[in-house]
């Protein structure tokens, strides 16, 4: 195999996996899903959605859990069968769960379309779209690399949002979900045959020579999941992957209600202005934590994070100016991007890649239970208060936990090195 050759399997890979992640971000865009859902309640009638507004996150929590959880078993089926057959199984589980909403109200059948369905198909897809591109890349690409794939993901809702916005003025919210069903199908599993592992025994090179302490895989072998279990290592990254993804995704599965207030049905430009933040948070973290290493650009985040939830918690109110809540929403989906390109990455350096796929989904069941708990507390707190307050209170504190453990990660991470 050429060196030439090889580059641009490469990079077909990484483009393939942005695709898949470019449709499954639909995740990110359940604001504006639930403000129909909320108009429908509160409007009533024949064929009204019915549920209580307390559940209205329930579908986006339970999708985000299950993404979560069966990536451990698309994990499995990814490092045995590869990545082609995963991403397959998870577009045509997408396209099942999008064609379940497009003919219910029901509140079950929209957790098993949405919540279990799409999330599982989520997972599926996302699962498979990353390992194989970073196997085809030195160490000292990893974050960039993994930055640009599930850069996808995150920028989906520039796309999303004032499509899902349009399809649903126009043609109502089941009708929206249909077409959508039809182009998951079509789009995932057309860029699914694109992907692919390299060859046995292959060894990526890097020919600029900056493979750098800082860059340089930590992991003495390829760790197995019950041997990660083992080290104190996993367990730090899992709380803090824990804290960052749930205090982002409370705020990113809200933005469009609160922007609602002051931006009225522009709304959707706030949800696809924080996608642009989300998805270049992925990739500028991924760039900057190949050069400066993986922790400290994650403490940086955390604490930057946390500053920006104290902050809302003062400024987000019924007359905050547009802009103001357009920025804010811009950088807490930055600084949310930046953990799904450095949490591969720590699955890569601290533990080997020939177990990737596991590895990674067993690490992101702090992903989904973080999702999962803080969204639908910060819900339920919404449906009590009537304000997001509390909700970032709870959020900007957790964070500052999140930073202190950060720091004894450093600590480990140091002592590994010079091990």
């Amino acid at each position: 195999m050429t060196t030439e050759t090889t580059k641009n399997k490469g990079w077909l890979v990484v483009f393939a996996g942005v695709a898949i992640n470019l449709a499954l971000g639909i995740l990110y865009s359940w604001s504006i899903f639930k403000d129909s859902i909320s108009k429908s309640i509160d409007t009533g009638g024949d064929g009204a959605f019915t549920w209580s507004k307390a559940a209205l996150n329930d579908p986006y929590a339970v999708c985000i859990l299950v993404f979560a959880f069966s990536m451990i078993l698309a994990g499995k089926i990814q490092d045995k069968y590869g990545p082609r057959v995963t991403a397959l199984i998870g577009g045509v589980l997408v396209g099942i769960g999008f064609f379940i909403l497009s003919s219910t109200t029901s509140y079950a059948l929209w957790v098993l379309g949405f919540g279990v369905l799409a999330g599982m198909g989520i997972g599926f897809g996302y699962s498979a779209a990353t390992p194989p591109a970073l196997k085809w890349f030195p160490s000292s690409k990893t974050g960039v690399v993994a930055g640009i794939v599930v850069s996808g993901f995150g920028l989906a809702p520039v796309y999303i949002a004032p499509l899902a916005t349009y399809l649903v003025n126009n043609f109502g919210l089941q009708h929206a979900m249909l077409i959508f069903a039809i182009l998951f199908i079509l789009v995932v599993c057309g860029a699914a045959l694109l992907l692919q592992n390299p060859p046995a025994g292959y060894i990526a090179h890097d020919k600029s020579n900056t493979d750098t302490q800082t860059t340089k895989p930590i992991a003495s072998k390829d760790f197995t999941v019950k041997e990660i279990l083992k080290t104190p290592s996993f367990y730090l990254i899992w709380v803090i992957f824990f804290i960052a993804s749930g205090a982002g995704l409370m705020v990113i599965g809200s933005i469009s209600g609160m922007a609602k207030k002051s931006m009225g049905e522009a709304a959707f430009v706030a949800v696809a202005i924080m996608a642009i933040g989300n998805a270049s948070g992925r990739i500028i973290a991924g760039l900057v934590s190949d050069k400066i290493g993986r922790v400290l650009t994650l403490l940086i985040i955390i604490v930057f994070q946390a500053s920006l939830m104290f902050a809302s918690m003062l400024l987000i109110g019924g007359n905050t100016e547009a802009l103001l809540i357009v920025l804010l929403a811009t950088f807490i989906g930055f600084n949310y991007g930046t953990n799904l390109s450095l949490f591969p990455s720590f699955t890569k350096s601290f533990w080997g890649m020939k177990n990737f796929g596991v590895n990674y989904g067993v690490l992101m069941s702090a992903w989904g239970l973080g999702g999962f708990i803080f969204s639908r507390l910060s819900q339920t707190i919404v449906a009590k208060t009537g304000t997001h307050t509390t909700s970032f209170i709870i959020a900007g504190s957790c964070l500052l936990v999140c930073a202190l453990l950060a720091l004894v990660l450093k600590h480990i991470e140091k002592k590994q090195i010079t091990a």
